[in-house]
């Protein structure tokens, strides 16, 4: 009897013990599907990141090599001189202009309970989303054919075919990109600092001036860099305002596309070596700035 009750035992043990087996099998032979599945799609979303780097750097390369040629004869060029030194004033006069107008802009929308936020925010975005030559166009119709535009230009405010239509272009453009990097900013900085500050003896606006803006300091000064970068190399826009009259509103921008017009090669491949050049290193400090404000925010 005890041989009879120990067989069964010993069959049920051992059924037991190959369930087990291929039950780990079976596993293992899932975690081998899943590590392939995770090494190719890994290996498509890298290909797919090298290629549009490979897209970027070969494009832009192959501009710097043509560009490089005579680059240095060909930046003392009188027109290109001119256009680097309007390029430069008109670039920092509207970047300015937005740094005024984008921090007070870009803390209301973020600290105070507007009716109809969500509306503003379109709206101050709509520039943002329009083709910069449908802005221009706009601008032109505004300032070149109302009575609001003929107005101004009575008082000598005139921007139609001149070096003011490129800064108000600029900054209509530019403005929205600013608010918005400086909305991203405020937002990581608690209010309860603020609200301590008051409790404290300041003002709203001294708890502002005193708090929120020293710590914003860092995003305050990538969206100054990356708002120039976009200004200088601003030509929808500006074209349709102020025209490409040469010598008068030849920004590089605009000397490149009329170089590239006429056939001058050099001098055109040379205002855009200067333009990517720009533009590399602003989105440097840019992503510098921006990494360093992430990290402090956590």
């Amino acid at each position: 009897m005890q041989k009879q009750i120990e067989k069964p035992s010993v069959s049920m043990g051992t059924a037991l013990s190959e369930q087990q087996i291929n039950q780990v099998e079976h596993k293992k032979g899932h975690q081998k599907k899943f590590k392939l599945k995770n090494i190719l799609f890994q290996t498509g979303t890298i290909g797919f990141i090298l290629l549009l780097c490979l897209l970027i750097v070969g494009a832009l390369s192959n501009v710097l090599a043509k560009g490089m040629v005579g680059f240095l004869e060909s930046i003392k060029q009188p027109e290109i001189l001119f256009s680097i030194r309007l390029s430069l004033m008109t670039s920092v006069i509207s970047t300015v202009m937005c740094i005024l107008v984008a921090i007070p802009t870009a803390y209301g929308m973020e600290r105070f309970k507007l009716p109809g936020k969500k509306i503003i925010n379109t709206i101050l975005d709509i520039p943002l989303a329009l083709p910069p030559v449908v802005s221009g166009v706009a601008l032109l119709l505004l300032f070149g054919t109302t009575s609001f535009g003929r107005m101004l230009a009575q008082h000598g405010l005139k921007f139609v075919f001149t070096v003011k239509g490129i800064i108000l272009a600029q900054f209509f453009v530019n403005i929205p990109y600013m608010v918005r990097v400086l909305k991203s900013t405020i937002a990581d900085i608690n209010p309860r600092l603020e609200f301590v500050g008051r409790t404290l003896g300041c003002s709203q606006w001294q708890a502002f001036f005193k708090i929120t803006l020293p710590l914003a300091k860092n995003g305050l000064i990538a969206g100054i860099v990356i708002t120039w970068a976009r200004a200088l190399g601003e030509f929808g826009a500006a074209l349709m305002l102020a025209g490409a009259t040469r010598m008068r509103t030849e920004t590089l921008p605009v000397s490149l596309f009329l170089n590239m017009s006429t056939g001058d090669l050099r001098l055109a491949m040379a205002a855009a070596t200067l333009l990517i050049a720009a533009s590399v290193i602003s989105l440097f400090i840019f992503e510098l700035l921006g990494g360093e404000r992430g990290m402090l925010s956590r």
